[in-house]
């Protein structure tokens, strides 16, 4: 299977895992996309998505599924989103939509995290994929300097906002050989909103769309 497809079909076979009469979290990026589109198919079934970016909602409001803030909600069964490198340990990198922060937010309050991504992301090490960090503007040289002592190369992603402000470092060069100790690490850096490891929150199944098909891992 090629690339799109193997999206496609990680994003067909993750529907199982949204329960029917519930609110859904979604994700943001290409193979959220696909979940939302196969999310469409059974909107009647749910009660509506709670989205982790503008993006998100707005493709899931043209579709018809009802968007609801995450503050009114009290129970949330699951949440469903890709990754731009994932290990078999299933901690992840995430944010080259920039989507991090809200991302975060709602894994952390969905009792189940699936993964759903093609095989091109998942690694051995993390690290190929520059580490997105969300910061707080007049933090940006300060936390950049701080990086730079943890062994990274930051850089600025241009000419981009995020929903919530702020600015994108991208931290080029490291290799997390222990990615809950290096999300630790990173959290305590003043002036960062959110770093792009789900480590300390991994996923609980991966869905990796593969050439032989979608193959389940867990921890």
């Amino acid at each position: 299977m090629t690339q799109d497809e193997q999206k496609r079909a990680v994003a067909a076979a993750a529907i199982e895992y949204a329960p029917i009469g519930s609110l859904i979290g979604v994700g943001t990026g290409s193979t959220a996309n696909y979940f939302i589109d196969e999310l469409a198919k059974i909107k009647h079934k749910i009660d509506g998505a709670v989205a982790s970016s503008d993006a998100t909602a707005k493709r899931l409001l043209s579709h018809g599924i009802e968007v609801v803030d995450l503050n009114n909600v009290d129970d949330l069964s699951v949440y469903i989103d890709g990754a731009d490198e994932i290990t078999e340990h299933l901690h992840m990198t995430k944010g080259g939509g920039g989507a991090l922060t809200r991302e975060k937010i709602v894994a952390a309050v969905a009792k189940k995290f699936i993964c759903i991504t093609d095989q091109t992301k998942f690694v051995d090490i993390l690290g190929n994929f520059p580490l997105p960090i969300e910061v707080i503007p007049m933090a940006r040289s300060y936390v950049a300097r701080e990086i730079t002592f943890l062994g990274g190369q930051p850089a600025l992603r241009q000419n981009f906002i995020t929903d919530n402000g702020n600015v994108i470092l991208d931290v080029h060069g490291l290799q997390i050989l222990n990615p809950v100790e290096m999300e630790t690490k990173l959290n305590q850096i003043t002036g960062i909103v959110t770093n792009g490891l789900f480590a300390r929150r991994s996923a609980d199944i991966l869905l990796l769309g593969t050439d032989e098909g979608v193959k389940t891992l867990r921890p």
